[in-house]
């Protein structure tokens, strides 16, 4: 899977198994999503582009390394893509958010749109999809199938978690959009959720089972 980066980095492995065991507390849970998406941030941004400009250190000038052209766009998929936005506004505070609003229905498992609301230049900027789980990768596909309607070209998808069905399912329909990710699972099962997993990312982070 070329397009597929998965960040083994020990801390975040580390963190991604406290972030899995069921007995973790919702604000322990808030805390290590944070966490890991800061760390993940590093790698979803790795290849931004850059230029220079010219400033003065105490000591001397210098032509010193910038990011080039527009902020970026972090798109929010919600409601547990915003788990994910502190941690990355920690790292780019100067970065636009968008938001999508997406439930998957309970028997076809298919996005069902609600909200949308992007910067009006997307289209001039690189766009981060945010979204805890790539699971059957109906939502996210959906998602980036509205960015793409609004002009976005310059995409890349952060999780936590993926299934091999969703990986399989962006690639089918979104094949330009590589993907950051924690781990990839072994398999879906019959609800759509990717075992062994760690849950409903939603309903853990903001304490709603």
């Amino acid at each position: 899977m070329p397009h597929v980066t998965v960040v083994d980095h020990p801390l975040v492995q580390h963190k991604l198994t406290l972030l899995r065991d069921k007995s973790r507390s919702t604000a322990g849970f808030r805390r290590l999503i944070k966490e890991v998406t800061l760390l993940l941030g590093y790698e979803v941004t790795r290849d931004l582009p850059l230029t220079t400009r010219r400033i003065e250190t105490p000591l001397a000038e210098m032509e010193a390394p910038a990011l080039k052209g527009k902020k970026l766009v972090f798109a929010s998929v919600l409601r547990a893509g915003e788990g994910m936005i502190e941690g990355l506004i920690e790292l780019v505070p100067s970065a636009r958010i968008a938001h999508i609003g997406l439930y998957r229905h309970p028997q076809t498992l298919e996005p069902v749109q609600y909200y949308f609301k992007a910067p009006d230049d997307i289209a001039d900027r690189p766009v981060i999809v945010v979204d805890p789980m790539l699971a059957t990768g109906n939502s996210v596909a959906h998602a980036i199938d509205l960015l793409k309607a609004k002009g976005a070209t310059q995409l890349r998808l952060l999780c936590l978690l993926a299934a091999p069905e969703g990986i399989a399912a962006l690639d089918r329909r979104h094949p330009d959009v590589p993907i950051v990710t924690a781990a990839i699972d072994s398999h879906l099962n019959d609800h759509g959720y990717i075992v062994p997993g760690l849950g409903d990312a939603g309903d853990r982070m903001f304490g709603t089972k």
